[in-house]
């Protein structure tokens, strides 16, 4: 071989190398560490096998992570596509999850929910990895933790990760395509009615998959932007025990909802891959913020403010805002 050769197939190798490598994490990010800060970072609907912009987006992710140094990171549901996995040795796992997810400032607790796309599979696989990995917490179909907020660890943050698909009425008319009819939504609502009357958080977050209002491509099929059955059951509780936000996915863009009238701010980070284009802008929607980029976001929690920032797919933060308790 001739040294024009070797160096082309040096060349060769090493491109090769770089292509099976995984995500590509920017030198910095352009999110803010707060000092004595919870930090969270917050994406849903990634699991494509790394394609449709989910390494890209895994990249920035880590480049997040480095920086804040989280505490845990949320998945808001439809962790596989297109229908899940079909047991906790599924290749799934570490095609869209441990290969893609690599960097070692993401190996620390993922705290889970479900997407409707999980249940076109086995959802209680996904239960049951939480007793294979190290970093997948998805303890059952619903569950809630607290964590200690502040210097001193007097405030407390607690989050409740429940399960929306059960809930709504056109998964529960599909049983062959939806593995939600042995579920029972009314003993769900009155676990998570009684975890917040008895939660001594300050800060209370309901995370689900569904968002309950929405400015995204589904809002039309909503219902004008609300799911119905959510608004009906959830909102109360959410105003009753003063639940500062709730955090959803399933539409694959980034927003932030505040209704008028209400208390809650509502979260959309479900852009962890493929993106879809918002719906027409409505005076009434209560959006504060919207937009259809691959993203996702990062929350600080201090005693007195919880602050969300957005970061899109060019690795900006291209909205943010500040929620007092």
């Amino acid at each position: 071989m001739t040294p024009i050769h070797t160096i082309a197939a040096i060349l060769v190798l090493s491109v090769a190398g770089l292509a099976t490598a995984g995500p590509v994490t920017p030198p910095t990010s352009p999110v803010t560490p707060v000092k004595d800060a919870l930090h969270v970072l917050v994406i849903g609907d990634w699991g494509r096998h790394g394609q449709e912009g989910q390494s890209e987006t895994a990249g920035r992710l880590a480049a997040a992570a480095r920086k804040l140094e989280p505490e845990f990171i949320v998945s808001t549901g439809d962790n596989f596509y297109p229908s899940g996995v079909a047991s906790v040795s599924d290749p799934h796992w570490h095609a869209s999850f441990e290969d893609v997810y690599s960097d070692h400032a993401l190996h620390v607790d993922w705290n889970v929910v479900l997407g409707n796309h999980d249940y076109r599979g086995n959802p209680q696989a996904e239960v049951d990895y939480t007793k294979v990995s190290r970093r997948w917490q998805l303890p059952a179909r619903y569950y809630s933790k607290r964590w200690k907020v502040g210097d001193d660890g007097s405030v407390q943050a607690q989050f409740f990760f429940i399960d929306t698909s059960p809930m709504i009425d056109d998964y529960r008319q599909q049983p062959d395509k939806y593995a939600v009819a042995d579920q029972d939504p009314a003993a769900q609502l009155r676990w998570l009615e009684t975890e917040l009357a008895q939660s001594p958080a300050r800060w209370k977050i309901v995370v689900g998959h569904h968002p309950i209002y929405t400015v995204g491509k589904r809002k039309k099929a909503a219902g004008g932007g609300i799911q119905k059955e959510l608004e009906t059951a959830l909102v109360p509780l959410f105003e009753k025990y003063k639940v500062q936000a709730y955090v959803a996915g399933h539409e694959h863009d980034l927003q932030v909802i505040r209704r008028p009238g209400g208390t809650v701010t509502y979260l959309v980070s479900g852009a962890g891959s493929e993106t879809r284009a918002l719906g027409v802008p409505d005076p009434k929607d209560g959006r504060l913020f919207a937009v259809a980029s691959a993203g996702f976001m990062a929350l600080a929690l201090t005693p007195n403010a919880l602050t969300v920032e957005l970061v899109d797919a060019e690795n900006r933060v291209p909205f943010a805002t500040t929620l007092k308790p």
